[in-house]
């Protein structure tokens, strides 16, 4: 008798059927460059040299983590997309960079259309939130790699700053104001400590109800990455000097900040300026974590941090405020060695 690809595992007319169903979530993101549709071999996107004559191409790429091991777990896939985008474009963001287009790579144990249009839906959602367009991807149906409901994902991202604008921090002096942003959550990152903590230590379900996050734990911990582009996009059109933006990944806060900072500063930050989730805090009791173990795995309710000069930080504020953002003035830069205290 002979064999088939399905046989072996691999079912082309399931992906056929994937493709069809996500078609419309891809189409939603197309935004002025992009050429073409969708089933390319490669994509395409035209730049707009009149907008950016001097052009400096930046590039991002980062996936979700074991923050999937949550999403196999309750069964729900529209969300984990937004986290690879997020991770993706607010690091191309933080360079003064407009995203432009990305690409998601897929692979899963078993093809399931359904589930495959989920994730591509939370993609999209992201690529929408970040106003870059999705213009390809791979979706690879893998047997024997992973377990027929597991898949992993890896988001890529190209955006484009002119020369001068690029934002590197190294305009960064002693005496310049700290912003935060709020964060959605636990964001992508620390989550084998997140489940460490919840499953293995305290024995918690997904399904129990916490009060003081007023939801399901489930809930809380697939809320999706926030994503900060037009936010940072929005305020540089304004004419706002950020000269240093830091996105708080892996690492937290004590990790991610010094990345931004010039020899010879170091920042400040005020304990209580900025209020931080409740998840964080049962998160350090349940555990237990010690503080500096939570600052540098943890992002504390802060998902990025602006550099600005003292004198704007008031209107830096009001106008993230305006955009939608929970911001607050959190610390200064001062002299010393790279790094974060906290005071």
């Amino acid at each position: 008798m002979s064999l088939s690809y399905r046989d072996s595992g691999v079912d082309i007319d399931a992906g056929n059927q994937a493709v069809k169903e996500i078609a419309s979530h891809v189409r939603r993101t197309f935004r002025p460059g992009v050429i073409g549709d969708i089933g390319g071999f490669g994509g395409l996107f035209g730049l707009d040299l009149k907008k950016y004559p001097d052009p400096v191409l930046v590039s991002g790429t980062d996936g979700v983590g074991t923050k999937l091991r949550l999403a196999f777990l309750l069964d729900k896939h529209d969300t984990i997309g937004q986290d690879c985008v997020a991770m993706c474009v607010n690091d191309v963001a933080v360079q003064g960079a407009e995203p432009l287009f990305f690409l998601d790579y897929l692979a899963v144990g078993k093809l399931d259309p359904r589930r495959v249009a989920g994730i591509v839906k939370g993609v999209a959602d992201g690529c929408q939130l970040a106003g870059c367009a999705l213009i390809g991807g791979e979706t690879a149906e893998m047997p024997g790699m992973y377990k027929p409901d597991e898949y992993d994902i890896a988001g890529f991202c190209v955006g484009v700053a002119n020369r001068d604008r690029i934002i590197d921090g190294r305009r960064i002096k002693p005496g310049d104001a700290v912003i935060g942003l709020a964060s959605s959550g636990c964001h992508s990152n620390g989550y084998s400590l997140i489940r460490k903590v919840f499953f293995d230590r305290a024995r918690w379900e997904l399904n129990r109800y916490v009060s003081d996050l007023h939801c399901t734990l489930g809930e809380e911990l697939l809320k999706p990455t926030r994503i900060y582009v037009k936010t940072i996009l929005a305020l540089l059109e304004d004419g706002h000097d950020l000269k240093g933006l830091a996105h708080i990944t892996g690492g937290g806060l004590t990790e991610n900040i010094p990345r931004v900072l010039p020899e010879g500063c170091q920042v400040v930050l005020k304990r209580g300026s900025w209020p931080e989730l409740p998840v964080f805090g049962l998160i350090r009791k349940l555990g237990p974590v010690e503080e500096a173990e939570m600052r540098r795995t943890f992002n504390l309710g802060l998902g990025m941090v602006m550099v600005v000069p003292a004198g704007q930080a008031g209107a830096v504020v009001s106008r993230a405020k305006a955009l939608g953002e929970e911001a607050y003035l959190i610390g200064e830069v001062a002299s010393g060695d790279k790094g974060v205290e906290i005071v």
